[in-house]
């Protein structure tokens, strides 16, 4: 069976969707290139090269089962990327640390390697990586051309003895980190059918000082936690940050003290910041909508709270929701055709859906406990939220018509969901109580896999962007 038909055995429940088998392999004839260009806006990557080559299909799966029962990850070997030694380990190690953190791959041991020298351009002895149970090898090389750096990767089929997929980027020396999370998307979708989410910036708030008198400011980084820098000073208290679908700008709450809350947009590269609407009361709850042009947000009048669209451009805004009830949190589907939010309509907290437009609400929510920010999945499958039940906060996910609800983690204090790119993982935060302060955490919707997120401090709030290499 060809390795395209990885993962095809998956469990449904697990709710991983994959292309046709054999559809997406973006392949060409060998010696044939082709440009990409890597988000040069959001992150300077500039014209990246990629050349695929050699990906005769194999004639054996590899296959990871992500039921709850079966799951193993797949054994692979990172090895060191040859030519420039300092950079080619480091460039490699990124690779290893990003697949182990998804919880989907098993980086080998490199202390457990076939001994000898791992060349780039020979084809490896396949039998002594069987041997140490490698089902897949990625092997790269780096070399330095002035302030340019050229890397080039190859993913192999241990089993199959044959090469899956190779490609070669070549971009300014200090992106070789980036070099290293894109490498990694390569081999996750390669060996999953899923779009990549390791070339991503995570957008989060940094807390600092006593739990009574926290100092919060808006901070970003890589996914992994390198590359952290602060985008607001601390003069003000900021929450719920949330990317714009270009990842170049940032919405969120910010309150300086003494004054009432407001909804801003700032740009990450220019730090420019601009007020969202001049509204008499409190704004909170702000999210682009899915084409960039609009912010929906929650307004609150009186002891009532309504749902309001802001075009950006003209900066009219329209009322989505009038109940006497506070409606906040809203979330639009990936098409723009619905919202989700959060109200006590009903008497507590629970999650409703409506037209993108407004109009009439369903409720979807039908739990025990208080539901809350809901946010829709990018692949539109999933709405995830967090739920108050005795005490308790969970993370789950359920579907839009509210049924195959799934609970993925639970504890004293988890909030604040925020979906990967790709639909299948969710980051969040967790307060243990105390004297102590919240942390991040990635989950998989499976709910088998969770892992915490580096933060040089505490941390709450994060918000995924897009994945930067995708947007050209």
């Amino acid at each position: 069976m060809a390795t395209d038909h990885l993962f095809h055995r998956v469990a449904r429940s697990a709710g991983l969707i994959l292309p046709p088998a054999g559809a997406g392999q973006g392949l060409v004839d060998p010696g044939r290139r082709a440009l990409l260009r890597c988000g040069v806006a959001a992150g300077g990557l500039a014209a990246v090269s990629a050349i695929t080559t050699w990906a005769q299909p194999a004639r054996a799966e590899i296959s990871i089962t992500l039921d709850r029962a079966n799951f193993q990850p797949l054994p692979i070997a990172i090895a060191d990327f040859g030519g420039d030694p300092d950079l080619g380990a480091r460039i490699a190690g990124v690779v290893a640390a990003d697949l182990k953190r998804c919880g989907y791959f098993a980086p080998l041991d490199r202390g457990a390697f076939p001994p000898g020298p791992i060349e780039f351009d020979a084809v490896p002895a396949f039998q002594a990586w069987q041997a140490i149970n490698a089902q897949a090898l990625a092997t790269g090389r780096v070399s330095r051309d002035g302030g340019r750096l050229r890397t080039a990767y190859r993913l192999w089929d241990v089993s199959a003895g044959q090469q899956m997929t190779g490609q070669q980027f070549v971009t300014d020396a200090n992106n070789w980190r980036r070099v290293g999370h894109i490498i990694a998307d390569s081999i996750l979708s390669r060996l999953t059918g899923l779009k990549g989410m390791f070339d991503a910036r995570i957008v989060y708030v940094d807390e600092s000082g006593p739990r009574d008198q926290r100092r919060k400011r808006l901070a970003i980084m890589d996914t992994d936690g390198a590359n952290m820098r602060f985008l607001t000073r601390g003069e003000e208290s900021v929450v719920t940050p949330r990317f714009a679908p270009n990842s170049a700008e940032v919405t969120y709450m910010s309150q300086a003290r003494g004054s009432q809350p407001r909804v801003q947009v700032l740009n990450i590269d220019t730090g420019q910041r601009q007020m969202v609407g001049n509204f008499p009361d409190m704004t909170s709850s702000p999210r682009f909508s899915p084409n960039g042009q609009s912010i929906v947000l929650s307004l609150q009048q009186g002891g009532n709270a309504n749902i309001y669209l802001m075009n950006l451009g003209s900066r009219t805004t329209t009322r989505l929701t009038s109940a006497s009830a506070i409606d906040t949190s809203p979330s639009f589907s990936p098409d723009g055709a619905r919202i989700a939010f959060e109200s006590d309509r009903g008497g507590g907290q629970q999650i409703y859906v409506m037209s993108g437009s407004g109009g009439d609400a369903q409720r979807i929510s039908f739990g025990e406990g208080r539901y809350s920010q809901p946010v829709w999945s990018p692949r539109g499958d999933f709405i995830a939220f967090t739920r108050q039940k005795a005490g308790m906060f969970a993370i789950g996910v359920m579907k839009p018509d509210g049924s195959g609800e799934r609970i993925l983690t639970e504890g004293f204090h988890n909030e604040g969901p925020t979906w990967a790119p790709n639909g299948q993982f969710l980051m969040f935060f967790r307060d243990p109580g105390g004297e102590g302060g919240s942390k991040l955490y990635m989950t998989d919707i499976t709910g088998r896999v969770e892992a915490p997120i580096r933060t040089s401090g505490f941390a709450s709030d994060p918000g995924w962007s897009q994945v930067l290499s995708e947007m050209r």
